[in-house]
């Protein structure tokens, strides 16, 4: 009877063991209560090739290098450091502009790397990635004499 009622999870009092939280936590100790910084990438399937869609806002295309090392593209960017806000002593006032250096890789073993567009407006990297056409096998009988 006693393995009928409901078992409701309460989680004050069951301490569960999760990896990636220890990571988090690792993370923090390492490099302190700062956020890791990176941009986001949104990718589309459209079919006969796919659309890298990355966010870089405030980044100019001179600042931005996208490359290809054998099956893997990466995007980085760097930001240098530049502040305008100054108090009348010279020193910032508030800053919170980050700087550095951002990268991101991606595998494009199933892309034809040849063919591969790109286009920076708005502050959005646009990557056309064509997909390599799959070649079919076929099959050959060989006569046995």
């Amino acid at each position: 009877m006693l393995e009928l009622i409901p078992f409701l999870s309460n989680t004050r009092h069951i301490n569960r063991y999760d990896p990636f939280r220890e990571m988090d936590e690792m993370e923090k100790r390492f490099f302190g209560r700062q956020n890791v910084s990176s941009f986001n990438t949104d990718i589309k399937d459209n079919g006969d090739s796919y659309l890298l869609e990355a966010e870089l806002p405030g980044f100019k295309k001179d600042e931005i290098d996208v490359s290809i090392d054998d099956d893997y593209l990466t995007i980085k960017a760097e930001r240098n450091y530049e502040h305008d806000e100054k108090n009348d002593k010279g020193q910032y006032i508030r800053c919170e502009r980050s700087y550095g250096s951002f990268s991101r890789s991606f595998d494009i073993s199933d892309i034809d790397a040849e063919k591969i567009e790109a286009e920076y407006t708005d502050g959005v990297l646009k990557l056309t990635l064509p997909k390599k056409e799959k070649v079919v096998s076929q099959s050959k009988k060989l006569l046995i004499k």
